[in-house]
């Protein structure tokens, strides 16, 4: 995913936590807030509890490669936060995309 598209720093991820609304299905936690960009910026998190850091790297790339699939179909202008389940080690690509879009639809961040 493009640098443009990530939230990188560690106040941008408690903003949206804090401030923002979330949503949640079995597998993930999604938080989002308004921002003042053109464009939506996501931030991924997989705590410890889920696994080594090789499990918490696979679930973090596919929610990613998840995101980026439907990247074309979010609406722009949102600062979101994806926040991993347990579920969610065990899951499959298709299950994790069919509950992001889920939580996106609940969200009306779908255009």
């Amino acid at each position: 995913m493009k640098r443009k598209y990530r939230l990188r720093r560690s106040s941008d991820f408690h903003r949206v936590r804090q401030v923002g609304k979330s949503n949640a299905s079995s597998l993930m936690v999604l938080a989002f807030l308004q921002n003042e960009l053109e464009h939506s910026r996501f931030g991924f998190v997989a705590s410890k509890r889920l696994g080594n850091a090789v499990q918490r790297n696979k679930i973090k790339r596919r929610m990613r490669e998840a995101v980026r699939l439907r990247l074309s179909q979010i609406k722009p202008g949102f600062d979101m936060v994806i926040i991993a389940r347990k579920p969610a080690s065990s899951a499959t690509f298709k299950a994790i995309d069919q509950s992001l879009v889920r939580l996106l639809e609940a969200s009306q961040l779908l255009m």
